[in-house]
């Protein structure tokens, strides 16, 4: 190639580079799905942040996204989560947005920060309080319709809002309530005794809004296994419920254990994400999953 075509044609490569460094990265557009941090004051003086996005004119509901583990996502000044990002929900935020849905992930109150989180507090009355100052407060923000979404540990937390939000004022009382992936078998004697704790230690009988429970064939997570899911619905006032047991996926199923209790496997719907959201967004809207 002669010298001179291939000055210009290093020329137009690199205007190339610049003019594509310029445009805006699909990162920058996932970061601001993270939404604005709103910070509540809690029980006993605490403060509770949780960060709130996809708010539009053309939104139907707004979820508010209570995620597994020790339940401290631990948000930053843009309202994404530093921790436990591959949780099923935090991954799925964009997606609900697509469909039509506000999100407000809820961090760990300022004294649930260590290294057990929120651990037995999830069936304290107090924090059920807590998350439904969280719902009056979005309700109030996007006028819109509050469903309470939790997977993994993030169930109990849900479950147990649902059941005393029942006797508080309407504000606070979600619209309904999805379980995916619930924490129903507990472990008796542990080191923690906390690890006890499942969905069935909340008053599931007090819960009367619709509700919808989703788990994963191949869940192998010792804590969350399937065929207990649907002993879940029948306990409960709902007039509306339906549980789902997915199948498929690219995640990965191992052995039945804790291990298996992570999001990039079938205890979080891997590779299912859009499917998953499709269901939810079909219930919330009052249809069927």
């Amino acid at each position: 190639m002669p010298a001179r075509d291939s000055s210009i044609r290093s020329a137009l490569v690199g205007s190339l580079l610049l003019a594509a460094l310029m445009l805006p990265a699909p990162a920058a557009l996932a970061r601001d799905d993270c939404g604005t941090v709103v910070t509540l004051d809690t029980h006993d003086g605490t403060k509770t942040p949780y960060s709130l996005a996809g708010v539009s004119g053309t939104a139907r509901a707004a979820l508010v996204l209570l995620a597994g583990g020790p339940g401290f996502v631990d948000l930053d000044d843009d309202g994404c989560a530093r921790k436990l990002k591959g949780n099923s929900l935090i991954r799925s935020r964009a997606l609900f947005h697509e469909r039509g849905f506000a999100t407000a992930l809820v961090d760990a109150p300022s004294d649930h920060r260590e290294e057990d989180g929120l651990g037995g507090f999830r069936i304290s009355p107090r924090h059920a309080e807590d998350i439904g100052k969280v719902i009056a407060d979005v309700r109030a923000r996007t006028n819109l319709p509050v469903w309470l979404v939790g997977t993994s540990r993030g169930t109990i937390s849900a479950a147990n809002a649902a059941s005393v939000s029942a006797a508080l004022a309407p504000p606070h009382r979600p619209d309904g309530v999805v379980l995916t992936s619930p924490v129903t078998s507990g472990y008796v004697g542990g080191r923690k005794a906390w690890v006890e704790q499942t969905v069935f230690s909340t008053a599931l009988d007090a819960i009367v809004v619709p509700l919808l429970v989703v788990a994963h064939a191949d869940d192998t997570c010792i804590r969350t296994p399937p065929d207990l899911a649907g002993t879940i619905a029948d306990k409960t006032g709902s007039a509306r419920k339906q549980t789902v047991i997915v199948t498929g996926g690219s995640g990965p199923i191992g052995p039945r254990g804790v291990e298996a209790c992570q999001g990039r496997s079938p205890h979080g719907f891997d590779g299912q994400h859009a499917e998953v959201a499709d269901g939810i967004a079909r219930f919330v809207g009052g249809a069927s999953y």
